[in-house]
């Protein structure tokens, strides 16, 4: 059976490290909590952890020993340090077990601290131990830390400390990020494969205009003697003559595009003007619509079953949108709202969500259960994300398959019809 050693706390606070056998990670976790410890981390033992004890014994730590330049980090600069989702995923799930264990939040926070690498989350958990000690409740210290905890973070913490439910609304934000990141890392993934083809056909591109078509073009210059080449041929010569020119040019305005881009995405007018594209690209289009519906009747279904007003919620959800032009209806559903409507014409009038959306939120709206009924939502459309790669996928790849013969395809006839027309002459004389 194999090993696992394991990081964990007891009631009081205090840490326990050790070994034990388990057939996986949960049978270990659950043997922890048999023995009334609650498991902040378990992980495969080690070849050299083969001999520890089964049962847990306090982890002592020697100040003194090693070479201290060896214990020294590299830090990189405090502008350049961020917590991935990841990490912040692992923190809140292991808090939110600790808070359900009955730990106290700030020994929660001081026994995760110190066993975090990361140095920008370490330094922001040891500053909201203090400040909670200080008198500040949670969410007040969490806003302090913009960069790593964000709206919707810090809203979800403050409803679950004034009902009481902190743990419960700790274990949603990670499940809640589990399965954004999840579907985020999907439509990546659609968008990487057509990206890398695309790259490695314009690497070949270059490859065979710069080295092979010249060669190529010296020894037709001895063998046509002074007769012309076939038009395809004459025009790949002259095409790979002037990508000496062309290709740096093409490599420097797509760099200016990118960079361009990526300014117009700070104002409020180009974000929505790329975002709206994105909405309407040829096959992608519809991979980005379901992913910012399923993200933000996810969000909102979130927010308000943690119990933030339902006008809090909405605000929350237009600014981690992540989509211009879902955050632009949004806003509107807002003002709506806020005015004394509902909440399913409002999105019918703004013509981005689709009727099933509509009529799901009227039906939770008339039944008081709109927070089930937007997850279901998001359910739903996390399905339909998978279903939208998986076709985008089965599509893309002929498409790219077929390009890059066509490429490969017209510089090799273009190279072989010269030498085609000499054979032919050879024949006729």
């Amino acid at each position: 059976m194999p090993k696992y050693k394991f990081v964990a706390v007891d009631q009081k606070g205090k840490e326990y490290t050790g070994n034990l056998e388990a057939a996986d990670e949960a049978s270990a976790e659950s043997k922890l909590r048999e023995k009334m410890l609650f498991p902040t981390s378990v992980s495969p033992a080690g070849a050299a952890g083969g001999g520890g004890k089964k049962t847990a014994t306090k982890a002592k730590k020697k100040p003194g020993s090693g070479n201290a330049s060896l214990q020294k980090e590299i830090q990189m600069p405090t502008f350049m340090q961020k917590v991935s989702p990841k990490q912040l995923m692992a923190f809140t799930r292991q808090l939110a077990t600790l808070v359900n264990a009955g730990l106290p939040l700030v020994r929660g926070l001081q026994v995760l601290g110190r066993q975090e690498k990361n140095p920008l989350l370490k330094k922001s958990l040891a500053e909201m131990s203090d400040a909670i000690e200080s008198g500040s409740n949670f969410a007040e210290a969490l806003v302090q830390h913009p960069k790593i905890f964000d709206k919707l973070y810090v809203n979800m913490v403050k409803a679950g400390e004034v009902g009481g439910v902190l743990d419960k609304v700790l274990l949603s934000l990670a499940e809640f990020m589990e399965k954004v990141q999840k579907i985020k890392n999907k439509v990546k993934g659609a968008m990487i494969y057509p990206i890398v083809v695309l790259s490695l056909a314009m690497l070949i591109l270059a490859f065979l205009m710069i080295f092979i078509i010249p060669k190529f073009e010296k020894i037709f210059a001895d063998i046509m003697q002074g007769k012309p080449l076939p038009w395809l041929t004459a025009k790949v010569v002259v095409f790979s003559e002037n990508f000496v020119v062309i290709g740096p040019i093409m490599v420097v305005v797509g760099i200016l595009l990118g960079v361009g881009l990526k300014f117009a995405k700070k104002t409020k007018k180009g974000a929505y003007a790329i975002d709206w594209s994105k909405l309407h690209m040829p096959l992608f289009g519809s991979l980005f619509m379901k992913s910012a519906i399923g993200r933000f009747t996810r969000t909102l279904g979130e927010l308000m079953d943690s119990g933030v007003p339902v006008l809090q919620a909405l605000t929350i959800v237009g600014e981690t949108s992540g989509n211009a032009v879902v955050e632009s209806a949004v806003h509107d559903v807002h003002d709506a709202v806020k005015e004394g409507e509902n909440i399913a014409p409002t999105l019918e009038s703004t013509k981005i969500f689709p009727p099933m959306v509509i009529s799901m939120v009227e039906v939770g709206e008339e039944t008081g259960e709109l927070p089930q009924m937007l997850r279901r939502i998001a359910d739903n459309y996390d399905d339909e994300v998978d279903n939208a790669v998986a076709g985008l996928t089965s599509v893309i790849e002929p498409l790219l398959i077929v390009m890059l013969a066509m490429i490969v395809g017209v510089i090799v006839i273009a190279l072989f019809l010269p030498l085609i027309g000499i054979i032919e002459g050879l024949n006729t004389n």
